[in-house]
């Protein structure tokens, strides 16, 4: 079953998609919910980014090739930083180049997306606090990043978190581990990845990251990238596919 969040006259709502069509979802995706009147075609409805999170919650180095492509140590632990809300984009939204960076590149990632509120949750509880999943792009200024001595910027610009399509709430915890990723751009394979090659699980994210800080629902955790990033250009277009949930595609522009 799928999620999404769209615009119905001119107030966001939710949705199912049910044989092609947006069905409005009657309740709230984090508690009840019900299908309720048609609301036009997945091709003709304006999709919005699929939640609201209050913070994305993401992983560095949670790959060990990428670590590798780096120079980098993977962490012993997971290695965790935020992105604001205010980053976030929907499938179909345009990345904007910011003028501050020379060197801006995409990482193509799955994205859990929490649904309900967590803290000090173990891992054998984790998956009850998960709704769904979903693609994402966790957008870098890498030349900010290496400069700042700190990611908050390089990873913190207006429109570096695209996330969507939808939210994917029909996969089991080892079909969510057993995922291919692929990220292309301008139609070129860039990176291709596979989930089962994550170095700390999702159970294992969701018990460190609320044994910090309560996770609410409809947050987001980014669950690190695989090996292969690479800039973005004025023009390029971005995809992040990954199996089993769909494609998430962005065109990159400057502001």
């Amino acid at each position: 079953m799928r999620i999404v969040r769209y615009l119905a006259g001119d107030q966001p709502a939710y949705g199912l998609i049910q044989n092609g069509q947006v069905v409005r979802l009657d309740g709230s995706p984090f508690a009840w919910f019900t299908p309720g009147a048609p609301a036009g075609s997945i091709d003709t409805v304006h999709l919005l980014a699929p939640c609201q999170p209050t913070k994305i919650v993401a992983i560095g180095r949670n790959y060990v090739e990428h670590a590798k492509e780096h120079q980098a140590e993977v962490p012993p632990e997971p290695l965790i930083f935020l992105k604001p809300p205010s980053a976030v984009i929907a499938h179909g939204d345009a990345i904007s180049l910011p003028p501050q960076s020379k060197q801006v590149e995409h990482e193509g990632e799955l994205a859990v997306v929490v649904g309900a509120r967590a803290k000090n949750v173990s891992e054998a509880d984790a998956w009850a606090y998960v709704l769904g999943v979903t693609c994402a792009n966790d957008v870098t200024a890498r030349d900010l990043q290496r400069s700042d001595g700190q990611w908050s910027r390089a990873k913190g610009f207006d429109t570096f978190c695209p996330i969507g399509p939808w939210i994917e709430i029909g996969l089991a915890p080892e079909e969510i581990g057993a995922l291919s990723i692929v990220c292309r751009v301008n139609g070129q394979v860039r990176q291709s990845g596979h989930t089962r090659d994550m170095v700390f699980g999702i159970p294992r994210l969701i018990a460190h990251i609320s044994a910090a800080m309560t996770l609410e629902p409809g947050d987001v955790i980014l669950t690190g990238t695989p090996a292969g990033v690479g800039p973005l250009c004025e023009g390029d277009t971005v995809e992040v596919e990954i199996e089993s949930i769909g494609v998430l595609r962005n065109a990159v522009h400057l502001p």
